[in-house]
Formats: structure tokens, C-alpha cells, sequence
């Protein structure tokens, strides 16, 4: 909750000095966490919130900008994020108009407050597979030629450089993109995001691509593939990035400009069954090719409406990303300056979406839970605390209605504010280390390369609420999703311990921290933190 929230009406609006000077400290946390090192001796980055919905539908336009300046001003920690302009000028007065309503005077207020920014766009190589590019001849186009030489509609990594440079400069270099910088010509950096999702060849593939038979022939092994197929996009995606970079007309747009992926990160599903690594670009001594091809990424912590991932079972976003803490490590060793995030969503679309499948929400309610903004917050709050993120950005559809949007959004909102606003999280989340736990592997070990057998990869407290049998099945329920941070030695450590129950609220459930002992604690959906002191062996709660 802001300052400002709790103040009298009357004090408010007699009081301007005293507001403008809370927003202007908020402002001032934001772009100073932005902008911090991941390796800052001062510690871990705080996060922002942030969203891939840009309220530039009528029907989602309460996350717009202008509503994000307001929930800044109202003492939120948030990213502001907008929608990439178009690569045409406005053709009409009327889109004059709706552009300039849409960015102008947010642009401006976060000019003032010195804020950064994220344009977020569509998949920026999707325009190599459309005219002009789809119909060159197979020589020149970036698009994958088959060994019969038909062109598919999708891009390939051993095709044509130079067509990624130039589609690149074409998403910057034009009128648009101009008036944005005319309107904010100093951000401390400003954030150009790609849903990335667009038709790729993928390396198991590989051998349907003629260029690629022609530099390497047919026979080579997976590792071989997945190798060259990333070099070949690492090289690609730069390129893209650097035709970008340099269609900016403002030098420090140029100067500050960071690029971002959706999914641009390490397989979260590392040996959830054996045809993982169809669905991976890993090979000898790098486990992700992403660091080196993107300036940051944005994994995605969903509870899908088309596979059986929840968020109370073994196959779950909790457990998954914890696949991810090794990841993360290898992903600074390759890029120092690499920005990791990563996006939230549910599974639910909207009640019309349920008709044609059902979300998680609706499965739950058929099993009797209760599923709301609460337990929402619970689970998003264990994915910040287990990887302590840039950003976490939520998902909906760009037409999802903001009214439905904004309760859950807050609640994750809210999750982020506390790291800002509680002196003991900000201290843990600065300095503290993650604890695993090494009385138990985690439960995906299908296919493990022998390289990564070793790192840690299960980071939940064992509790006397959840499974004892070992190991656990992936549809298994998980009562309670728990972990520990720790700070200082023996025998004076310090460890927070945060612990969220889905389904319902528990108390006195046993939790045993590594290398120390039981303990006991209240356990809500919304998730609690309690602070563990060896010394004196007392337990007590964040508040």
C-alpha cells in the first residue's frame, strides 16, 4: 500500500510538494533497480512489475499507459510497458489522434520522472516471411528451402544474413518510432520486447533444410544439430537486433536500447520425460544458446489450459522453474549483463475461452477449491522468491477485459511492492542465498546429460503435509510449496522461509530446513514469510 493511499483526501490536495516528492522517490527506485547490475555489490536488482497487455484495445484499456503513470504515482513499482508503434505513419487524423491520445502524454509524464520503458512488439523476423522476402529466390531468402526447393514459411537459421539486419532497421526507421523518441529523448533504457514465437526450423529437422545438408551432410549427431542450429540463430537474431539498434534516431535510445525474448531462456521442462531435448537448443558445455543471442528473456510461469500443469500438483511452474536456478547462473556466465524476467499466467482466458477448453480455473472449481486474486499472489510470489527476477511480467490477451485483469494483476503487483516496501525482504532478497535441498533429486530425471547431473536442482522443504513416498508422480498433489533463503554462518544464520498452500490454509505444519532442524508454521494460500534465527531458535512472521 502507498503512502499516499493512507493520507486524508484533504491532505492530498494540500500537500503537492509532499506528493510530488513520494512519486519522485518511487520514480527514482524504479529506474535506479532497472538500471543496477546484476552484480551489484549492493546485491540482487529488486524487481518490477510489469504485463504483456497493452491496453490499446477498447476492452483491456485500463492497463494503458496512462493508467500505469497513475499506479506509479500511486506508489507501485512498475516497468511501464506500451505497444511497439506501427512501422507506417498514420494515415488518417483519426489514427494521428489515437496515437498521439495512446503515447503522448504518458510519454511526457515518464520523461519527467526519468522512467524506462518497454516496447512491446510482435515477433520482429515474422515480416521475412511475407512479401518481399517469402518470394525471393531460394538463394536469397531467409525463409528454409527444402531439398525439393520449396519454400517454407518459416526462417531458417543457416539462410541469408542480410535480410535480418534490414527487417530489423524497418521496426525502428520510420516516423513512429521517431515521435516517441521526440516525445522521451533521454530514457535510462528502453526495452524492446518480442513475443518470439514465430515458425522456426527446428534442429531435429534439421535434415529437411537444404542448406543445411549442404554444409554438413546427413548422419551428425543431436548434439552436433542443436549446435549449429543455435549458432546460427545467435548470429541471425543479432543481426536483427543490430539493424534495430541502428535505425534509432536518438543516440541514447541507441545507447540504451536492451532486447528481450519471450522464452528466451533454458528448457524449464529439463527432464520432465524423455523427448525434452526436441524442445531444446543445448549441447556440450552451454545449456541454453539464449544469453548470447538476446540481451535478456522471459520463460514463461504458466499454468497451461492445454497440458496438466497446476499449481498444486508435481507438474507445476514451482517445481519446473526450479530446473531454471543453474540456468540462470550459466546464463551470467555467458552474458554479465543478461536481464532475466519471466511471465505469469493462469491459464484462463475468459469465460468463452472455457466453452472450447477448460481453463485451471474451472478445473479447480470443479474439485471444490477456491481459486482467486489470493492464491494467485501466493504462487507468483514463490517464482520471485526462488529466482529473484529483473521483472515479472503477466500475461493476458490483448483483449482480455482490464476490469477481469487488474484484482490478479494487483495481486502480483503487491508481491512486488513488498520486496520494495519490508526492510527484512529487501535485505534477503539483496544478499540471501538460496537453500537447496539434498535429501532429495528433483523428480524430472528423464534423459539428464551427464554434465548437469550434479547441480542442484530441488530447492522445496520437505514438509509432513506433503508426499513421503519417494520419488513423487508428476499429477501428485503438493500440499505446500516452500523455501528458504539464508544469510551469515554458523552458528548464527539467519534464514526467511516462505511457504504458500494453495488449496486451503494450514497451521502448524512442519517444515525442515536443511542443515538445521523442524520447524513449525501457519500456512495461507497468499503465502507468509517467517524469519528463522539459529542462535536463538526463534520463528516469527513478516509482517
Amino acid at each position: 500500500m502507498s503512502i499516499r493511499s493512507c493520507l486524508p483526501a484533504f491532505l492530498i490536495a494540500f500537500s503537492p510538494l509532499a506528493f510530488a516528492a513520494e512519486v519522485k522517490a518511487v520514480a527514482d527506485a524504479i529506474r535506479a533497480e532497472a538500471t543496477r547490475p546484476n552484480d551489484d555489490a549492493e546485491g540482487r536488482p529488486l524487481p518490477l512489475a510489469t504485463h504483456w497487455c497493452t491496453g490499446s484495445h477498447p476492452r483491456s484499456e485500463g492497463l494503458a499507459p496512462r493508467h500505469q503513470m497513475r499506479l506509479i504515482e500511486e506508489g507501485h513499482y512498475l516497468l511501464p510497458w506500451l505497444a511497439h508503434p506501427p512501422i507506417e505513419a498514420q494515415a488518417s487524423p483519426e489514427a494521428s489522434k489515437r496515437f498521439a491520445d495512446y503515447y503522448e502524454a504518458p510519454l511526457k509524464r515518464a520523461a519527467e520522472l526519468k522512467l524506462p520503458l518497454c516496447l512491446k512488439a510482435t515477433q520482429w523476423e515474422s515480416l521475412l516471411s511475407a512479401e518481399p522476402y517469402l518470394g525471393l529466390p531460394p538463394e536469397k531468402n531467409p525463409n528454409v528451402v527444402t531439398p525439393e526447393g520449396k519454400v517454407r514459411k518459416m526462417v531458417c537459421p543457416f539462410g541469408p544474413v542480410e535480410p535480418w539486419a534490414e527487417v530489423g532497421r524497418k521496426w525502428t526507421d520510420n516516423e513512429p518510432l521517431r515521435q516517441l523518441q521526440a516525445w522521451y529523448p533521454d530514457p535510462p533504457f528502453v526495452m524492446f520486447l518480442s513475443n518470439n514465437e514465430h515458425a522456426d526450423l527446428r534442429w531435429h529437422k534439421a535434415e529437411e533444410c537444404q542448406r543445411y545438408l549442404d554444409k554438413f551432410g546427413k548422419g551428425r549427431d543431436d548434439d552436433f544439430k542443436r549446435r549449429v542450429v543455435a549458432d546460427g540463430w545467435i548470429e541471425r537474431y543479432r543481426a536483427l537486433q543490430r539493424g534495430m539498434r541502428e535505425g534509432l534516431a536518438n543516440a541514447r535510445w541507441r545507447d540504451k536500447a536492451l532486447f528481450v525474448g519471450y522464452g528466451a531462456f533454458g528448457p524449464d521442462h529439463f527432464g520432465r520425460w524423455g523427448g525434452w531435448p526436441n524442445y531444446s537448443l543445448h549441447s556440450k558445455g552451454r545449456i541454453s544458446p539464449y544469453p548470447l543471442m538476446w540481451d535478456g528473456g522471459s520463460p514463461s510461469y504458466y499454468t497451461h489450459d492445454w497440458n496438466p500443469s497446476r499449481d498444486h500438483t508435481v507438474w507445476s511452474p514451482q517445481l519446473e522453474f526450479m530446473n531454471l536456478v543453474f540456468m540462470q547462473r550459466e546464463a551470467w556466465r555467458l552474458n554479465p549483463g543478461f536481464w532475466f524476467e519471466f511471465s505469469v499466467w493462469d491459464g484462463y482466458s475468459g469465460a468463452e475461452s472455457e466453452k472450447k477448453r477448460p481453463s485451471p480455473r474451472m478445473l479447480y472449481r470443479l474439485k471444490g477449491q477456491t481459486y482467486n486474486p489470493a492464491r494467485y499472489g501466493g504462487f507468483v510470489q514463490f517464482g520471485l522468491w526462488l529466482l529473484r527476477p529483473r521483472a515479472v511480467r503477466e500475461f493476458r490477451g490483448w483483449t482480455f477485459p482490464s476490469d477481469e485483469a487488474m484484482p490478479y494483476f494487483m495481486a502480483l503487483v503487491e508481491a512486488v511492492d513488498r520486496v520494495h516496501t519490508n526492510d527484512t525482504l529487501r535485505k534477503f532478497w539483496r544478499k540471501g542465498e538460496l537453500v537447496p535441498n539434498r535429501a532429495h533429486q528433483h523428480h524430472y530425471q528423464a534423459g539428464i546429460p551427464e554434465e548437469w547431473k550434479g547441480e542442484d536442482r530441488w530447492f522445496l522443504l520437505d514438509a509432513d503435509v506433503n508426499p513421503q513416498e519417494f520419488p513423487w508422480d508428476l499429477h501428485w498433489d503438493v500440499p505446500v510449496f516452500s523455501l528458504a533463503l539464508v544469510m551469515g554462518q554458523a552458528p548464527e544464520r539467519q534464514w526467511l522461509v516462505y511457504a504458500h498452500s494453495p488449496v486451503k490454509e494450514r497451521t502448524g505444519v512442519k517444515l525442515t530446513i536443511p542443515d538445521y532442524r523442524q520447524v513449525t508454521v501457519d500456512i495461507s494460500p497468499a503465502g507468509l514469510f517467517h524469519v528463522v534465527e539459529e542462535k536463538s531458535g526463534r520463528v516469527e512472521l513478516v509482517k
